[in-house]
């Protein structure tokens, strides 16, 4: 499926309809044969149909968002559910969209089901954007007549998912955001304020203080390297990432060692505990087979850890174990998530109780993120004070003894 989505293409047609008005628009197909057989099924007459040309500079359509996806689904659940037929809801929903990149994706996939393609057969074609559980949990709302209720409870897990992701980006960006700060304020301070004191200094004609001479030599060496030490920083955050990317092992430990750091680690934590509860919620309210759901579940955690967890817990449920026996085991997993699966399980609700989890540990990833945004405030403040502070006490140092001299 992922091939074919690679070969499809942005066609601009003009034609003329029933009533042999003039009308013109972009369909996607595979070529220019199988757009006008499209365009023939809408009623369409096409005169010309050819590739869209690309922009000059490698400009483009704007790039789908996982919120706009979670948007989508809530538009067109919310459509479906008011009885409207669902070819109908994607050409009511393409209209009301300004996001040009994401009206081409849903007039796609509105041409594909309008072709005779199932719902989930036309998302398939689109993998970048949806991603095989979406797909199979479409897939089976429509096997069970029920899309609209499937469409909502989609839209309802992404909408709690991105949510929840915003709030951990949120946590993790504010301690960089500070270090970013402070490195910046102190490098403009080291090179270009302390040079104007270093001059005043060379007419003392005494010696330095301690302190004094630390910080001209390092507002020597700044100056003289910075494009290095700018270079070396880049570097450092590119093989990172790279490594990051290609390397599983390396991915992994950062994971691990990332639930390890203060505050940032316990947001980390919850959230992958939030996100198990979610999606394992989800997954099994709409039908789909613990075992099989917890295949699901591994990949959506967003960390390494969690996602061995899962795995181990696949395989002890294979073989008979309860699955809150299971999350015992992993000795990985708070004590209030394993209960309330134990009472799921126990009162064959086990749906309704994963979702009282995700509930319970995105409030607490909320209240975290607050309160760590409270926290950093005064911290911003304390950083940034003692670094302007040290370098400002650095520079008068010299003064103030020349005043105690004269004295």
């Amino acid at each position: 499926m992922a091939e074919n989505a690679e070969k499809l293409t942005t066609f601009v047609w003009e034609g003329k309809d029933r009533k042999g008005n003039k009308s013109k628009g972009e369909t996607m197909g595979a070529n220019a044969a199988l757009v006008k057989a499209q365009l023939r099924k809408q009623g369409i007459v096409p005169d010309k149909v050819k590739k869209k040309p690309k922009p000059l500079f490698g400009g483009g359509s704007k790039k789908v968002s996982p919120f706009d996806v979670a948007m989508l689904t809530r538009q067109l659940a919310t459509m479906m559910k008011a009885g409207v037929p669902l070819v109908q809801s994607f050409d009511i929903v393409a209209d009301g969209l300004d996001h040009k990149g994401l009206q081409e994706l849903v007039t796609s996939i509105r041409n594909d089901v309008a072709a005779g393609t199932s719902f989930a057969g036309a998302l398939r074609k689109h993998p970048r954007h949806f991603d095989d559980l979406y797909c199979n949990l479409v897939d089976s709302g429509e096997r069970a007549g029920a899309l609209e209720q499937m469409l909502d409870r989609i839209a309802t897990y992404l909408e709690k998912t991105e949510g929840l992701k915003k709030k951990v980006k949120k946590a993790m960006t504010y301690p960089i955001a500070v270090l970013i700060v402070a490195v910046i304020v102190t490098a403009i301070l080291l090179v270009k304020v302390v040079p104007q004191f270093e001059s005043l200094f060379q007419g003392f004609g005494a010696d330095l203080p301690v302190f004094t001479q630390f910080v001209v030599s390092l507002s020597d060496w700044m100056q003289q390297y910075w494009f290095i030490v700018l270079l070396a920083i880049v570097a450092v955050m590119f093989i990172f990432r790279e490594s990051r990317r290609r390397s599983p092992k390396f991915a992994d430990w950062v994971d691990k060692i990332l639930l390890k750091l203060p505050v940032v680690g316990e947001i980390l934590d919850k959230s992958a505990v939030a996100k198990f509860g979610r999606v394992l919620s989800t997954t099994f309210a709409a039908g789909v087979p613990l075992v099989d759901a917890l295949d699901s579940v591994s990949g959506a955690t967003g960390n390494a850890l969690y996602r061995d967890a899962v795995m181990q817990i696949k395989d002890d449920v294979s073989s008979g174990t309860q699955l809150q026996a299971a999350m015992r085991q992993t000795d990985v997993f708070p004590v209030m998530a394993v209960q309330l699966t134990a009472i799921g399980e126990e009162s064959g609700n086990l749906d309704a109780m994963l979702a009282k989890v995700a509930e319970h540990y995105e409030s607490v990833v909320d209240d975290m993120v607050d309160n760590l945004t409270s926290l950093m405030e005064p911290i911003i403040m304390s950083v940034l004070g003692v670094l302007v502070g040290g370098l400002i006490v650095a520079m008068y140092l010299p003064i103030f003894q020349m005043g105690q001299v004269v004295g």
